[in-house]
């Protein structure tokens, strides 16, 4: 930039992966970062471009001598040095990776291991003392909410679609799929305790399309709504999630667990790939003529930073060709869930969620925008669908309502659904050998434990006669609490597997930081119903972001304004906290705070500093994607200093470690990934990609992982035995769901933590932040009945913990036998049952109010057409739709993020550039 005229002249045109730009003395080129690997120089007059350095460490931060010499610094394994001319000048020293200062011929100022330092490179090295005060708000007054989603009215509405007449409304509550005729109750037709999502009817009106997961995996299934009777229509290699049916009714479109996109047609043949792998890529939809598919992707900015804003995609189904189109100049889709792209019946709009608003556009029979997008609703809008030309389909604060795209009329859609908290009233004694009460430091020998209705009356000796069930040989311990994950990440995917993975190793409270609000609400909701099996759920909707996003549930956030909208949604859907992610300015994370805390709900982010002192609650992860450049906690070897320590004592933050680099120790400990519940609980490629993680863990990156990984657990150990607040999370899926928690308490105990110490951060701390101290996280008169028995002492072998013989949730009782019994087959482990079913409503829970996976009677063999079905239009399918292995990955370089989600773990992956 040109500092008297401020013209701005773009100087490197090959490459949009450039960064750490530096001078040349003399002002003639600049040195810079190309990708992480290489170091080139750039002529200012003459554009010409040259390679300084390239290899394959990472590199960081070129500065040019005055007499040319170059320095850098290089991240190679597990060492980071400054370098000088292709030599290491230092040794042993945890360098970061800022531009190095030329002070003078020989002279440099540098950082490295916490301080700022000089070095003369024909001698030694000082340190230049240095000291700075930060202000921090030390206690958050504020009265705490209790969590815990409320009824009776149903508010968890997840992805509701219209009927082609505009007559019904299909959608999932309660761990079912639901018709809704409009002015009439609902009427529930699918409950089978499976996952059943993404309903969408036939043409017709005669059928819905759906996923389900009652056969092992998620695939696509047609209900006859007059009769009930079900059909199976995929049987494909991996998931079949998030249906669409084509206008002719002959055709359907879905996305596998990768995030491709497939067309499929209903009499038979092959499915089509129409999309590469995409990153959390929206659900699809037709346009009139069926040429043409609609869905929200992500469009980066740069290769550099993963950020950028959630688009329309239109694919040309037959050309399988690809454009994006942005909503509106520098502005996101709100999410890439249920909010659009949807095409009108006409054919004639788009219509979508822009900034928590309904918009629609004219558009072509290609998909083309024809005019300028025109906002239609001023309220809060979700989850839109045409239910005529006309007329669009909205939740607002979980009720339905319609808008008029002319007038803007809203009017409201009753629901009448309610819901009811599931409990126990059966009184129980436990007897157990052993008890940890999630205090002590040390067992209790021979104690009953008294259980009235779903809390604990009572813990006594043991007194003989008393007891009901017998566990003499078991310790009994509070139930885990993993406080980072994200249900609805890869919740399709997963679907009823998820639930029972983590109550298998022992995990009943799992707490959310971010998932799409209204499938987080539906979930909340069925659990605490006990319509769904799995841990307790407190959670969080979409979190709330700045203007370029990234993953499909953030909410691209502008404005003051805006701002009220999101939290405003929060208050109305009750979450149990708040989420502010990586973008947002810091003047509405402060405003983010404020409004959180009037309403009495906790809020964290990825920040230690400012948010300890604007007054957030809590940070995520101990050094994840933070645009902030001053407020890191830690380097890429995962190494701290005092600062940020000290942060955490002076404001009472908690911290997540969410440390993925546990896998590290695969290497020399993969009982969890052999054991039975990992086996037989994972989806198939979901186990696959860990059994990577095993291979990876004893190979170089093993090695820089392990480096990692003891620096971040001692920068936990630092904070906890200062008295400050760590509590354990996973940020699973993105780790492995359940086996992680149990990985990251064995890593903490490895660098240093005490079993005690450790399991306190997995019980009683994260009980504390969620405003539920002495009633989760322990063992004791008037706690909820969430306890496991296992076997072993976990006070002194950390392992104990994972091996778990039943796990209570509200004195309910789990076994893994009855937790695994839907998805485990006679023969190989970690392949999905073979079985299909024919009516699903009302198939009987096993005992543990879980389906038990058999059909029932009368069901129709797999693959034959249940009694009584009749052809969609007049095309059905005679055999299931079948692909199997993976989705071709994009190979046109224009499309370079076009790659599945799970690819890196992009939170705190310190090895990608985010």
């Amino acid at each position: 930039m040109d500092l008297g005229s401020g013209v701005i002249r773009q100087v490197t045109r090959d490459r949009a992966d450039v960064s750490m730009p530096n001078w040349s003395p003399d002002g003639s080129a600049l040195v810079y970062v190309a990708g992480e690997t290489a170091i080139e120089r750039v002529e200012i007059a003459s554009g010409q471009v040259s390679t300084v350095v390239e290899g394959e460490a990472e590199l960081f931060g070129p500065s040019v001598a005055p007499d040319g010499r170059l320095a850098h610094v290089r991240l190679d394994g597990t060492r980071r040095d400054l370098v000088v001319d292709g030599r290491a000048v230092t040794e042993g020293e945890d360098v970061f990776g800022f531009a190095p200062r030329w002070t003078g011929p020989d002279e440099l100022l540098y950082t490295a291991d916490g301080a700022v330092r000089r070095r003369v490179l024909s001698g030694g090295r000082t340190d230049v003392p240095f000291a700075a005060a930060v202000p921090v708000l030390g206690s958050r007054d504020y009265r705490r909410r209790r969590p815990g989603v409320r009824g009776p009215d149903v508010t968890g509405i997840a992805s509701p679609v219209c009927s082609r007449d505009g007559g019904r409304i299909a959608f999932r509550a309660l761990n079912a799929l639901w018709v809704l005729p409009i002015g009439q109750e609902p009427r529930k037709v699918v409950s089978d305790g499976y996952f059943a999502s993404d309903p969408d009817f036939s043409p017709d009106g005669r059928f819905l399309l759906y996923s389900s997961d009652r056969t092992g995996t998620a695939e696509l299934w047609l209900h006859e709504l007059a009769t009930g009777a079900e059909r199976r229509i995929t049987d494909v290699e991996g998931a079949a999630i998030t249906p669409r049916f084509a206008p002719d009714g002959k055709r359907i479109a879905y996305q596998d667990q990768d995030g491709a996109t497939w067309v499929a047609d209903l009499d038979g043949g092959a499915p089509r790939q129409v999309t590469s792998p995409m990153f959390q890529p929206g659900r699809p939809d037709f346009s009139p003529d069926g040429r043409t598919l609609v869905l929200a992707a992500v469009k980066p900015y740069a290769a550099r930073v993963r950020e950028g804003t959630s688009q329309i995609v239109r694919v040309d189904v037959d050309a399988g060709t690809l454009e994006y189109t942005e909503v509106l100049p520098f502005r996101s889709l709100a999410t890439r869930g249920d909010d659009g792209p949807v095409w009108s019946p006409d054919g004639r709009h788009l219509a979508f969620v822009v900034e928590s608003t309904a918009w629609i556009v004219p558009v072509d029979a290609a998909g083309a925008f024809t005019g300028t997008p025109r906002q239609v609703t001023t309220e809060l809008t979700d989850s839109l669908s045409w239910r005529d030309a006309e007329h669009l389909v909205f939740l607002n604060g979980g009720e339905l309502r319609s808008v008029h795209i002319g007038t803007g009329e809203v009017t409201a859609i009753p629901l009448g659904l309610r819901w009811h908290p599931a409990r126990t009233s059966e009184n129980q004694v436990v007897r157990v050998g052993a008890l940890w009460d999630g205090v002590a430091t040390e067992l209790r020998r021979d104690v009953d434990i008294v259980l009235a209705g779903e809390r604990i009356a009572a813990v006594v000796p043991a007194r003989d006669g008393r007891a009901q069930v017998e566990a003499r040989e078991l310790t009994a311990m509070p139930g885990l609490i993993d406080a980072h994950v994200h249900w609805h990440l890869r919740g399709r995917q997963w679907g009823d597997r998820q639930g029972r993975a983590w109550l298998a190793f022992g995990v009943t409270t799992t707490r959310s930081p971010g998932d799409p609000a209204y499938q987080m609400q539906e979930t909340r909701e069925a659990l605490s119903s006990g319509d769904r099996v799995g841990p307790r759920y407190f959670a969080t909707g979409e979190a709330i972001d700045g203007g370029r996003i990234y993953y499909n549930f953030m909410r691209p956030t502008l404005s003051e304004r805006q701002l009220e909208l999101e939290m405003r949604r929060a208050s109305t859907l009750d979450y149990d906290l708040v989420k502010t992610y990586v973008r947002l300015p810091v003047h509405l994370q402060r405003s983010a705070v404020a409004r959180a805390h009037a309403e009495g709900r906790p809020l964290s982010s990825h920040y230690v500093y400012p948010a300890a002192n604007l007054g957030m609650d809590g940070m995520e992860h101990t050094g994840a994607t933070n645009r902030l450049g001053y407020s890191h906690t830690c380097d890429e070897l995962g190494r701290s200093y005092a600062d940020a320590v000290e942060l955490f004592l002076a404001s009472g933050m908690s911290i997540t470690p969410t440390l993925f680099t546990s896998s590290a120790l695969y290497a020399a400990d993969r009982s969890l990934v052999d054991d039975r519940r990992t086996r037989v609980l994972f989806p198939p490629w979901e186990y696959q990609r860990l059994l990577g993680e095993v291979e990876d863990a004893a190979g170089p990156d093993g090695e820089v992982d392990r480096a990692q990984l003891a620096g971040q657990v001692d920068m936990l150990l630092r904070i906890h035995r200062g008295g400050g607040f760590v509590i354990a999370g996973t940020d699973s899926p993105l780790d492995n769901i359940a086996v992680s928690l149990h990985m990251n308490l064995r890593a903490m105990v490895a660098h240093g933590f005490t079993p005690h110490e450790a399991l306190t951060t997995a019980t009683r701390n994260p009980a504390r932040w969620l405003g539920l101290q002495g009633e989760l996280g322990e063992i004791r008169p008037g706690a909820y009945a969430d306890l496991i028995l296992v076997e072993g002492d976990p006070l002194t072998d950390i392992a104990a913990a994972a091996a778990v013989h039943t796990t209570y949730r509200g004195a309910i009782p789990h076994t893994p036998n009855t937790l695994l019994a839907p998805f485990e087959t006679s023969t190989t482990p970690n392949t999905r049952p073979a079985t299909d079913t024919g009516s699903t409503s009302g198939t009987a829970p096993s005992a543990d109010g879980a389906p038990t996976g058999a059909a029932p009677s009368g069901a129709a063999p797999s693959g034959a057409a249940p009694s009584g079905a009749a052809p969609i239009d007049g095309a059905v399918p005679t055999a299931p739709i079948t692909h199997t292995g993976p989705a071709a990955r994009e190979t046109n370089p224009t499309y370079w993020w076009h790659e599945p989600e799970w690819t890196h773990r992009l939170c705190c992956d310190h090895s990608h550039p985010t």
